[in-house]
């Protein structure tokens, strides 16, 4: 292999200035937790249309002044060990999007949503539920594929994540701003 040179694997904690300057590998998705770099498995097909699709809808149904997002990344600690997640959707105030960081900041996200994979069902129902709510994010969605497809929409009260909301059908959802997602049709060709 000429001419290619791969970079070792961290050994220590990495801060927030290392991770900047890993190379991308397209190959593999990766996020960093507590300095510890992890990684993170690409979305099954399945798995990449709901992300779209519900980006899409949320971003059509959005005041100007929101934007939805897929697949970025989002600091949720940037003192060392840093933490930085990469969720499937957010929500983010349009005037940030529009400034195009090379990630957003915990701060600016007012919704995040993930959608459970095999092998992140209890990372996703456990510990970004935690992280998120520690970051202050005010929402948190959960949109689980196993048939029947679920979404469990959280609300942040006092620091912990409350149930607003959660069906197999059509949903209005209030925060970050009122939506209607019909829950059983983010997984059909059309």
């Amino acid at each position: 292999m000429d001419g290619v040179t791969t970079a070792p694997w961290p050994d220590h904690l990495l801060s927030l200035t290392e991770w900047d300057t890993l190379t991308d590998d397209p190959g593999r998705r990766f996020e960093l937790i507590e300095g510890v770099l992890i990684v993170v498995p690409r979305p099954a097909p399945l798995h990449q249309r709901v992300m779209v699709r519900l980006a899409a809808e949320l971003d059509r149904q959005l005041p100007d002044t929101l934007t939805a997002l897929a697949d970025v990344e989002v600091v949720i600690d940037a003192v060392h060990p840093a933490t930085v997640r990469v969720p499937d959707v957010v929500v983010v105030p349009t005037l940030v999007a529009e400034r195009n960081p090379p990630r957003l900041d915990a701060a600016d996200v007012l919704l995040a949503v993930e959608i459970i994979s095999p092998g992140t069902r209890r990372t996703d129902r456990v510990t970004k539920l935690t992280e998120y709510a520690d970051a202050g994010i005010a929402a948190y969605w959960l949109v689980d594929l196993d048939p029947p497809t679920t979404l469990t929409a959280y609300t942040l009260v006092d620091g912990d994540y409350e149930i607003a909301a959660e069906g197999t059908a059509d949903l209005t959802l209030l925060s970050p701003a009122e939506v209607q997602i019909r829950v059983e049709r983010l997984t059909a060709r059309r």
